[in-house]
């Protein structure tokens, strides 16, 4: 098993989690390349989730009209396990809420957890790397950044429901809802 971790697996795009993937499936191994989106897990990060919080706004530097097939980290783990028990699954398994979501979508699912209006804010992805720089240093911020920056030229961010874990293992992904609840927010 290969987890992307995120990283496109579209040659187009570039990066390393491509040729990893095309590696693998030129190996005539049998594996399989779990392929997420988007973590739920970055909304936690202290500028985000604090301004949720404090301000009932959820700052991302994505357009509100973006859709995500956003995934947590659980669905990750619960993806590797079933793939455990299914050997027959081979090649690209999609993991992800399908369809996919937008920032709005994201705001609500929080509003209604926290039991108050929150509101998306679409932030560039300047103001994003200027917030996380901090926590994380200068040059991976700015690496982070500009993957953002990439992303804004994207349709989207949502699975191939033909590949999904939903459809492949009978895994579904939490909702952003379920997620929340999960975590304890």
């Amino acid at each position: 098993m290969f987890s992307t971790s995120g990283f496109p697996i579209d040659p187009a795009i570039g990066g390393a989690a491509a040729p990893l993937a095309a590696g693998l499936a030129d190996s005539c191994v049998s594996h399989a390349v779990i392929a997420p989106e988007l973590y739920l897990e970055n909304l936690l990060m202290p500028h985000v989730i604090g301004s949720v919080r404090e301000r009932g706004v959820l700052p991302y530097p994505i357009r509100a009209d973006f859709p995500v097939s956003w995934d947590s980290h659980l669905d990750i783990a619960d993806t590797a396990v079933a793939l455990l028990d299914r050997t027959d699954v081979t090649g690209v398994v999609s993991v992800g809420q399908y369809p996919a979501i937008t920032g709005p979508d994201l705001a609500e699912a929080f509003g209604a957890r926290l039991g108050r209006d929150v509101v998306f804010d679409q932030i560039t992805a300047e103001d994003f790397r200027i917030s996380m720089a901090p926590l994380i240093g200068d040059g991976p911020a700015a690496d982070i950044a500009g993957a953002y920056q990439a992303m804004s030229a994207m349709p989207g961010r949502s699975i191939a429901p033909e590949t999904s874990a939903q459809k492949l293992l009978g895994v579904t992904p939490r909702t952003t809802s379920q997620w929340l609840a999960d975590i304890g927010l």
